[in-house]
């Protein structure tokens, strides 16, 4: 037996292995305004509004002159969603995006992220032209149980690449689960 088959049937998924089955660890929605003051509490309120999650702050952390940026400048905001609210989110972005998504929207872990141009693109979303028109990213993190062994304070180890997520697991997964066409 070669090498290649016995990474792949130790990589097969044994059928009824619960520690085999992937899952959404979160969904992170972020918006960069590269800017403080009044735009930046417009990206809150839309953040807000489509999550109805209170948004996070974030900071700038390094100095960029040409875009008058320094650190420890607020220029976006961010919300962590995670179980049932995280695959709902999910349902209405990928439907933004018409349930197709690229495979260099995937990197080599099985994580995959996209954007959306508009908020208003987002099914159930309504127009308000106080707000105006941005976008926003969405990230996904999948993972399988076990993961918390690299997380965890005490005996921290790290995961088993026969363990980790692959990117054509993380394909064939948004595909079957969300029915999603990867190009």
């Amino acid at each position: 037996m070669d090498m290649e088959a016995m990474v792949e049937q130790r990589q097969a998924p044994i059928a009824g292995n619960p520690m085999r089955e992937i899952r959404i660890a979160k969904v992170t929605v972020n918006m960069g305004v590269g800017q403080t003051g009044e735009e930046l509490k417009k990206a809150e309120t839309i953040m807000q509004r489509l999550t109805n999650m209170k948004p996070l702050l974030t900071v700038c952390k390094v100095k960029n002159p040409t875009w008058e940026i320094r650190p420890g400048l607020t220029i976006g905001c961010k919300v962590t969603l995670r179980d049932e609210r995280a695959i709902e989110f999910l349902k209405r972005a990928l439907q933004a995006r018409e349930n197709k998504l690229a495979a260099k929207n995937f990197d080599l872990h099985g994580n995959f992220g996209f954007g959306i141009k508009e908020y208003i693109d987002l099914p159930g979303t309504k127009y308000d032209p106080k707000l105006g028109i941005r976008g926003f990213d969405v990230l996904i993190a999948l993972e399988r149980p076990g993961y918390r062994v690299k997380r965890r304070k005490l005996a921290k180890k790290r995961i088993p690449r026969h363990h980790a997520v692959s990117k054509a697991e993380a394909v064939e997964f948004v595909s079957t689960r969300f029915g999603v066409e990867v190009k």
